[in-house]
């Protein structure tokens, strides 16, 4: 019987496991899967982030850490002929899947749930169609004159309780005061003056995005732990927003090269449909056989929580605190405050998927183990076992949901990392592909970045190094 996941999981009283067991049952996945496994050179870790977008135009304003490249779109629609036709992406974050489909002909699809991905979007796509010529000019004086500073207006900036103080006085001033001063132009010109100011928060405040939470500059007067954190410069308001409208602007006016040779399409762009909102509540509302490929990156398994290293971004898109309660708990499991979602009161068609999970023999010796280790206090956080357990069968879903709306042969691309907790390894990779298998898919190729990466000082520290595969999954629909 699948199980309901509408309360916190409670283990009944089970035998001893231990990581043998763990070890054991992970071997035995992995013969399964071994023909599949293959390391590929060519996937460099910075292929597979935000880092090759550094330098691209379009993609380099914002810096979207958790995404992957435009050039890895570009590698795998090539590699597996997908040229035609419409895709999705179910965790479209700041659209690099979508804009690159589009540059290639095929129609896209993404569903975003936070406010920071949907606006960047939303700005990308007004940019590619509407800005005239008049709407450049305007932004242009914004790069040589800085209208704002005289102002007597302003616009109070939103906080949130993590992100009071993030400021220093003269900037949160200068924030507040341009954020006035732009209603002055129109609307095309406000939203990408608005949408300047969300790319520059971070390198103008005294935090620093690092997974889990933002960290603070010991210059803001916060304390963070023993050690004091010195981000390095902190770049003043008036070069930051100047820079990045410049930078804006040098890739999109028309009379530039990069302009030129950005809008030279050899095909007619694709059509871009954002779905706002989470992929479980989305998904079961979308069409069968929809779509040709899925190309994707869920959140890890590894305790980053977006609403809070987004904070500076949500509080300016106007986010309250009940609002970032909401989204930390609507979004997938990948938290230790996420609860558990009550999956089959969201979509009762889901009992075989939750069987998919039930029936992996890896991942319930992993939960096993977890729960043990949290009866006998051994765990640093004791919501470890319900984030990992909400991830996996979550994801289930995810997964059985994709296998519907995707037509026969389709292939799935998804873009992964394995995990570490409490000494336990967890090949997220194998876990999924194995449940995949029983969902409509077929497991093409398990492709392997040649370097993986390490595990937490903490575990290390006390069960040793143990380095950890990151991977892309390439999945075919049955």
């Amino acid at each position: 019987m699948a199980t309901n996941l509408t309360l916190d999981f409670k283990v009944e009283p089970v035998e001893s496991i231990d990581l043998g067991e763990i070890e054991r049952l992970d071997s035995e996945l992995e013969s399964h899967f071994r023909s599949k496994f293959f390391v590929q050179p060519s996937l460099t870790r910075s292929l597979v982030s935000f880092q090759a977008n550094k330098n691209r135009p379009v993609y380099r304003w914002y810096k979207y850490k958790e995404g992957f490249s435009a050039s890895l779109v570009e590698h795998f629609f090539q590699k597996y002929q997908i040229s035609t036709g419409k895709i999705l992406d179910p965790f479209a974050g700041s659209g690099t899947a979508l804009f690159t489909a589009s540059a290639m002909g095929l129609d896209a699809d993404g569903i975003e749930l936070l406010p920071i991905g949907q606006q960047i979007i939303s700005t990308k796509r007004l940019l590619e169609s509407k800005f005239t010529a008049e709407d450049f000019d305007a932004l242009e004086k914004w790069t040589k004159t800085p209208f704002w500073k005289e102002s007597q207006d302003r616009i109070t900036l939103n906080e949130l309780r993590i992100t009071a103080g993030a400021y220093s006085e003269e900037t949160k001033d200068q924030i507040e005061k341009y954020l006035a001063a732009v209603k002055s132009e129109n609307e095309r010109v406000q939203a990408v003056l608005f949408f300047a100011l969300l790319c520059v928060l971070e390198i103008i405040s005294y935090t620093r995005k690092d997974g889990q939470y933002l960290r603070w500059d010991y210059r803001s007067g916060r304390t963070q732990g023993k050690k004091l954190f010195d981000k390095g410069e902190i770049v003043g308001f008036e070069k930051a927003i100047a820079e990045k409208i410049g930078e804006i602007m040098a890739d999109l006016r028309p009379t530039t090269p990069i302009q030129k040779n950005l809008f030279e399409q050899k095909v007619e762009p694709g059509n871009i449909h954002l779905f706002d909102g989470s992929s479980l509540d989305v998904m079961p509302k979308l069409p069968s056989d929809e779509y040709d490929a899925i190309i994707t990156s869920p959140p890890y398994c590894n305790r980053y929580d977006y609403t809070r290293t987004y904070a500076l971004e949500l509080a300016l898109l106007g986010i309250d605190e009940k609002g970032l309660i909401d989204l930390r708990q609507t979004m997938l499991s990948c938290t230790v405050e996420n609860r558990a979602k009550d999956l089959l009161k969201i979509n009762p068609k889901w009992a075989n998927a939750l069987a998919a999970a039930d029936s992996q023999e890896l991942l319930q010796a992993i939960l096993k183990y977890l729960e043990l280790q949290k009866a006998q206090g051994l765990l640093n956080n004791n919501g470890i076992p319900r984030m990992v357990r909400g991830y996996f069968y979550e994801m289930a879903c995810i997964i059985a949901e994709c296998a519907r709306v995707m037509k026969s042969n389709a292939a799935l691309i998804m873009v992964n990392d394995n995990v570490r907790y409490a000494g336990a390894s967890i090949s997220v990779d194998m876990i999924l592909s194995s449940i995949a298998e029983k969902l409509g898919f077929r497991v093409e190729n398990i492709l392997v970045l040649p370097s993986g990466k390490g595990n937490s000082s903490q575990q290390m520290g006390e069960h040793g190094r143990d380095e950890l595969r990151k991977c892309i999954y390439v999945w075919r629909k049955i």
